[in-house]
């Protein structure tokens, strides 16, 4: 297709997504990834009809779809079960004419992982420093080798080094809570429903994988390395002790060596995503906080655009980097701008005020109160 050569630097979602693309257009690549292992990290997360659309377009969500668990409804309640919001999901999907998933991380990336030309990733390279000149982009390894190529796009996370070489002052923000999540099997429990519980002692959400498997998610107000990251399932269950039966059992089957302890990060929205020769993309460009649960959505997005305007101008890279950046910049920055505010509405833990905000959510109209979600469902991302 282009005669151009690429580096990929990440083996996450979007730099996987990336290089399967790459590989159906003919285009030459190679993926370097820092960890020794390439393996898929995390619990599940949800795969909303806009991704399942970008999936579409690049042509394999037909082996997608069996990987992950249909969803019909999201709801959210008070910590005593009763409804604040529904979602009406019927209406969310029509425009892309696609229906809501959520999958296992690791099932998406072993798949995405195993679905390309391994010859084409090497493992156990951090990229220290980057050169680039009016010819090729120039790769510095921890291990002391380089590696050059006509073009670099760097997929290399919220913690891109790629990035704070290009922008120094561009580093993540704690949106002021922690969040543990796992992932449980529970026969019993057999659902298309995604719920999510705001309560005064922290917001925690669950959501069916295929496989009769359950994700979670709990998320509490706490500052940055306070004493709640050293908490372990005993100290969780007792916070949520009085929330619903189904979130104390679902606790109650999580495995200590399955917990996942994590900061809210997201980055300051940035003016730009390409730099000459290099482009940024995915959660190394835009990362979000996961209130919107568009993170991963938002870089499979990235993957669908950037093969879109490299079909469209092969043997013109800087002009696709900057129609690119076009059509992706005012979209990704919405998410991020919203989710924020989403997880200020939904972890307030004042008890009182929590009445509050329950009673005026509940009194707003369903078109208001999901407004945020049809800005983002029913615009047409290829035409941003």
């Amino acid at each position: 297709m282009t005669d151009n050569t690429f580096i990929i630097v990440g083996a996450g979602i979007a730099g996987l997504c990336l290089a399967k693309s790459f590989e159906k257009l003919g285009i030459n690549y190679t993926l370097y990834e820092k960890a020794g292992e390439i393996k898929g990290l995390g619990a599940g997360f949800g795969l909303a009809s806009n991704a399942m659309k970008a999936f579409e377009i690049l042509g394999y969500d037909n082996e997608i779809i069996p990987l992950g668990h249909m969803l019909n409804d999201f709801e959210i309640q008070d910590w005593k079960e009763k409804t604040i919001l529904k979602a009406d999901t019927n209406r969310l999907k029509e425009n892309y004419k696609t229906d809501n998933f959520a999958i296992h991380r690791a099932d998406l990336h072993h798949y995405l992982y195993h679905s390309i030309n391994r010859k084409n990733v090497v493992t156990g390279k951090k990229v220290i420093d980057i050169q680039q000149n009016f010819e090729v982009v120039i790769l510095h390894f921890d291990d002391e080798s380089s590696a050059t190529a006509n073009f670099v796009i760097a997929a290399d996370g919220i913690n891109s080094v790629i990035r704070q070489k290009l922008i120094p002052k561009s580093l993540p923000n704690y949106a002021g809570y922690i969040c543990w999540r796992g992932v449980i099997e529970d026969d019993s429990y057999i659902s298309k429903k995604s719920i999510e519980t705001w309560g005064p002692q922290g917001r925690f959400g669950l959501t069916p994988l295929k496989n009769n498997q359950i994700y979670w998610y709990a998320c509490k107000n706490t500052s940055l390395n306070s004493e709640l990251y050293n908490w372990d399932l005993t100290s969780i269950r007792r916070n949520f002790s009085e929330y619903s039966g189904l979130i104390r059992s679902t606790l109650q089957k999580t495995k200590q060596e399955d917990l996942i302890t994590t900061p809210i990060m997201d980055l300051p929205p940035l003016a730009n995503y390409t730099y000459n020769r290099i482009l940024i993309i995915g959660d190394a460009a835009h990362a979000t906080t996961p209130n919107m649960g568009q993170g991963a959505c938002m870089a499979i997005e990235d993957v669908c655009v950037l093969i879109d305007e490299l079909s469209n101008n092969p043997e013109n890279i800087f002009l696709c980097f900057e129609q690119y950046n076009k059509r992706r910049i005012k979209r990704t920055q919405y998410i991020i701008h919203t989710s924020r505010l989403a997880g200020k509405v939904a972890q307030i833990e004042n008890k009182f005020i929590t009445e509050i905000r329950n009673f005026a959510l509940r009194k707003l109209p369903t078109s208001i109160a999901q407004s945020p979600l049809n800005d983002l469902l029913e615009q047409d991302f290829m035409k941003i």
